[in-house]
Order: C-alpha cells, then sequence, then structure tokens
C-alpha cells in the first residue's frame, strides 16, 4: 500500500505572481494612512499576514488604531486585480504532475475569503487541490508552523511525509518549525542565499523549473 504523503503550496509569488502587487498595494495603503515605507521593506515582508506585516514594518510601538484601516485599503486596492491575476508558468500543470504521482496537494496562505478564491481561480487547479489553509484556519500565521501544521492535518499526514513549496523567507521557516521538507522557488523575488540561510532544502527558478526537474527533486526522492 502506498504510503500517503502531502505537497503543501504557499500561493502568492509561488503559483500566482502577485508579491510586486502585493507590494504597490501595501504601499498605497500605508500612504494613505500618512506612513511612508520604502518598497524593498515592504517586499522583504509579503508573505506574512496583515497584522503581522503591519508589526514587522511598523513596529510594536505604532498606533494601532490605524491597522484595520490599512488592512481594508489594502484589500481594497489589492481586490482591483481579482480577474486578472497572473498565473506562474506551468504552475497548474505541476500541482497535477505531482497529483498523478499520488501527492495530495493542500494549499497553506495568508490569503483568505475572495481573495483566496480569486488566486485559486488564476491557478485553475481546483480538481486535484484537496483544500486550503487560510489566515482564517490558523491562530498564528508563517513564519509560525501552524499553517504548515493545519495543511498536514487537510491531507492527514505526519510531517515527515509533507513538502513545502514557497517563495518567502517566511515559508522556509514555517516548514522548517513544522518539521515539512522545505523547498524554495524564487518567483517571489527573495535571494536564493536568504532562502537556503532559512533552511531551504533545494531551491528552484520557479514552478516550470521544478516541473522539469520532478524526477530529481526531494519529491522523487519521497516516492
Amino acid at each position: 500500500m502506498t504510503t500517503k504523503r502531502a505537497a503543501i503550496f504557499d500561493v502568492d509569488g509561488t503559483l500566482v505572481d502577485t508579491n510586486h502587487l502585493h507590494v504597490v498595494t501595501w504601499w498605497e495603503a500605508f500612504r494613505q494612512g500618512g506612513r511612508r515605507v520604502p518598497m524593498r521593506e515592504i517586499h522583504r515582508a509579503v508573505g506574512l499576514g496583515g497584522d503581522d506585516l503591519i508589526e514587522h514594518l511598523l513596529g510594536k510601538d505604532r498606533d494601532r488604531e490605524a491597522d484595520e484601516r490599512f488592512v481594508a485599503a489594502h484589500h481594497a486596492l489589492y481586490a482591483t486585480y481579482f480577474e486578472r491575476l497572473p498565473v506562474l508558468d506551468a504552475a497548474g500543470d505541476l500541482l497535477r504532475a505531482l497529483a498523478g504521482r499520488g501527492w495530495t496537494i493542500v494549499l497553506a496562505t495568508s490569503a483568505s475569503g475572495a481573495e483566496l478564491a480569486a488566486l485559486r481561480r488564476a491557478i485553475d487547479a481546483d480538481d486535484v487541490i484537496l483544500g486550503a489553509a487560510s489566515a482564517d484556519d490558523v491562530a498564528d500565521g508563517k513564519p509560525a508552523p501552524d499553517p504548515v501544521q493545519q495543511a498536514r492535518k487537510l491531507a492527514g499526514v505526519p510531517s515527515e511525509r509533507a513538502v513545502f513549496v514557497g517563495d518567502a523567507v517566511w515559508d522556509m521557516k514555517a516548514a522548517v518549525r513544522d518539521g515539512a521538507v522545505p523547498v524554495a522557488v524564487l518567483s517571489g523575488g527573495i535571494p536564493r542565499r536568504d532562502l537556503e540561510a532559512a533552511g531551504a532544502r533545494a531551491v528552484y527558478r520557479d514552478t516550470a523549473d521544478l516541473l522539469g526537474h520532478l524526477d530529481s527533486s526531494v519529491f522523487a526522492d519521497m516516492e
């Protein structure tokens, strides 16, 4: 009998090319609230949940009363892109290829609600996606292990039978803390050295590159 295994995927920057949309819309949300935050700093924070991103960028001693306004402004600005979110090359093909090899496909993302629905429409692979661990499902977002643990719970596998693919330092740290195998892609714009320092077992250019090397990847090693 084949042992069950899970391929868990981050979404923004990993399957859908949205990181820089988040950078611009967070920058504008902060600008509207009277805060100037360099885009390079926002880029490094993408992948954190909204509250964690704000704290990471503005600090714990900020005026917290403005947090909800920042989150609402970012959501409204980002929602204007919902119908044209650009999926990364071969993202859907990669998920289907892994499903065909016996992997259970689950998403682990800080997105939720209408945003997650828009991302799933862009990926267009719901036929092989079991489910998603979203921001609504966990107490703490990445880099805490909670999203990866929740995704594994959906798949019904232990950490040693799971691979987590992401594009951010936060993704790699979450996988390491959970015990899942961390695999990184460069499509989110984070340098290879930073991803490796955070624990990435392997680094690929993007989903198409990973698909092209599946037979020599950690996925093949675990089959």
